[in-house]
């Protein structure tokens, strides 16, 4: 949501030039899609420091380019009716961008530049799962989880080009005294080149081609992207299997078994005018896989996906995406279709945004989804049905969100029912 926010503030602020040509035709690099700066020019556009703020959704839009940030934050800079906080923001903006703002013949001293070199952005969350499963004709099994998550994410420069990232979650059950956890997720060293992007560590596991059907989780290892519309995406490491969902197959397996499996991944993603869509292929090894599979001698997992959206326009967005492990003889398959209606936008209060989905969700291949309700540590794995839900920002960075799932157990065809609620605090 916040790269469409971002876009639809270039196409209003550069003159002469639609932004895609624009971009195309610069000989600047793409600002990576979790740079934190989007979150400040969407904080500025939510301020009115920036004008032109509209489109507040977001279904596989294109990243911006520095070039392109630069000529917003030079606006930025000549506005003097600002805020101290928003003042705070457009100078680490120009700090972090000095060299296109020098092009543009905007001056940005040393000591401004080299302002800030660690980041700290996060949030504080509560999560809450409902869960009813048909036991037997008449009676359901009833499980009630809560959580409460405060995480830290610091951005650290080394120099113009390479980054240092983290993801540190601390977790409890808030009716445990003694139920906290705290663990470093994700720890990598990124550099970001013109087209060409290199991650290094313990880093994101994201099935972005099917809008996070199979994956979203972290694995040790190497990631390179490359390309400008249509991006290639090589991956190879290890991922824990204990991080596939509780309830799974898979799970039990890694438990009784090996707990670590080999990978190796290739994605391709791209966008078309309002068409995007990917494709990707993904390959896992490890012992554990001989307890899911249909060839108990197979130690293999071959997961075969791909997905697909249109954006009709600024407010309705329709996707879909399909998934098989080749491995697996039973529960093998995945595929979804979701439409959504607007989106929240974390910066602008008010901004709200609506979905419905079908959802199939094969424990062999959906072995660590995005989705809220089937998260790892939710215990709803292995259905199948119709998923409700809905986004709301009450205040500047405090999102809450609620969801419904209604639908058939794939093993036993017994219903299944799922009431998820968060809020989060974002800083």
């Amino acid at each position: 949501m916040k790269k469409t926010l971002v876009s639809a503030l270039t196409t209003a602020l550069v003159v002469g030039a639609a932004s895609t040509t624009f971009a195309a035709a610069n000989p600047f690099s793409d600002v990576p899609a979790d740079h934190w700066a989007y979150d400040a020019v969407s904080q500025l556009a939510a301020d009115g420091v920036i004008e032109g703020y509209g489109d507040t959704t977001f279904r596989g839009q294109q990243n911006i380019t520095r070039y392109e940030m630069a000529q917003m934050i030079a606006k930025a800079m000549a506005r003097t009716d600002v805020s101290a906080s928003d003042k705070a923001l457009i100078d680490k903006l120009a700090a972090e961008f000095s060299d296109e703002l020098g092009n543009l013949g905007v001056r940005v001293s040393n000591l401004e530049r080299n302002a800030d070199m660690v980041k700290w952005n996060g949030q504080a969350r509560y999560r809450y799962w409902s869960q009813r499963y048909e036991k037997e004709k008449g009676s359901k099994d009833k499980k009630n989880k809560d959580q409460l998550t405060f995480r830290f994410e610091p951005t650290a420069e080394v120099n113009a080009n390479w980054h240092v990232k983290a993801r540190i979650d601390a977790s409890a059950d808030p009716s445990e005294d003694g139920s906290a956890t705290m663990a470093v997720k994700r720890v990598w060293a990124q550099g970001d080149y013109r087209n060409f992007q290199v991650k290094l560590g313990k880093l994101p596991l994201a099935s972005t081609e099917t809008a996070g059907m199979l994956f979203d989780d972290q694995f040790s290892g190497a990631q390179v992207t490359f390309g400008n519309k249509l991006k290639a995406t090589l991956e190879a490491g290890r991922w824990d299997l204990k991080n596939a969902n509780a309830q799974s197959a898979l799970n039990s397996a890694a438990k009784a078994t090996d707990d670590t499996a080999n990978y190796q991944g290739i994605m391709l993603n791209g966008t078309a005018g309002k068409l995007y869509g990917g494709a990707a292929y993904r390959h896992f090894s490890s012992a554990a896989f001989t307890r899911i599979n249909d060839d108990a001698s197979s130690d293999d997992a071959n997961l075969w996906s791909v997905g697909a959206g249109y954006k009709f326009d600024h407010n309705w967005d329709l996707s879909g995406a399909y998934a098989k492990n080749t491995e697996a003889d039973t529960d093998a398959t995945a595929h979804n279709i979701q439409l959504n209606y607007k989106g929240a936008q974390k910066a602008n209060k008010g901004s709200w945004g609506a979905y419905t989905a079908y959802r199939y969700m094969g424990q062999n291949v959906a072995f660590a989804p995005l989705y809220e309700m089937f998260l790892t540590d939710s215990g709803m794995n292995n259905v199948k049905g119709w998923e409700v839900g809905a986004e709301y920002i009450p205040f500047t960075n405090v999102m809450s969100k609620i969801q419904y799932f209604n639908g058939k157990k794939l093993d036993s065809d017994r219903d299944a029912e799922g009431l998820f609620g968060q809020v989060n605090f974002f800083f």
